[in-house]
Formats: C-alpha cells, sequence, structure tokens
C-alpha cells in the first residue's frame, strides 16, 4: 500500500478531499429534501410544547396562535394517521 501511495504523482490528495467534499454537498441535499418533504421546516412548532394550562404565561396573541397551531397539527395527524391505517388494510387485504 505505501509503495502505491508512493507512486501517486505530487498534488493527488486535492481530488481525494474534493471527492469527500462532493459527497458532502450530496448528503446535505439530500437531507434537505427529505427535511422538506417531511413537514420538517415549520416555523409554528415552537407553539407544540406548550398546552392549556399555559395560558397565563402567554399574550393573548400568543396563546391564540398555540390553539390554532395545535388545531391544524392534530388534524394532520389524523389525516396522516388515516393515510397509514388505509395503506395498512390494503396491505393486509392483498
Amino acid at each position: 500500500m505505501t509503495e502505491f501511495m508512493q507512486s501517486l504523482p505530487d498534488g493527488w490528495t486535492i481530488y481525494l478531499w474534493m471527492v469527500a467534499a462532493g459527497g458532502i454537498i450530496i448528503a446535505a441535499i439530500i437531507g434537505i429534501r427529505w427535511a422538506y418533504k417531511n413537514e420538517q421546516f415549520d416555523e409554528d412548532i415552537k407553539y407544540l410544547v406548550f398546552d392549556e394550562n399555559d395560558k397565563d404565561k402567554m399574550s393573548p396573541e400568543e396563546f391564540a396562535k398555540f390553539q390554532e397551531v395545535n388545531a391544524a397539527q392534530e388534524s394532520r395527524r389524523a389525516e396522516l394517521l388515516a393515510e397509514k391505517a388505509k395503506a395498512r388494510q390494503a396491505q393486509e387485504s392483498a
């Protein structure tokens, strides 16, 4: 192995670094695409850590936003669970 490494011309390591950088960029793009498709870029996610008992800790506007976001998340959750159940039922009947 050392003979092979010594037989390579000077400056070969830059190509190794370029391949590694390309791999990192491709992995980052794939990760961002996955996150976008799985609804991970939601600015309102911070409201999901609250519950009804936190009303006194929030302003009325924040509490209204909390209720709105929570209702939207619950409806989306119900949609996803229904899709999952439908897919499971279709898989079992096949």
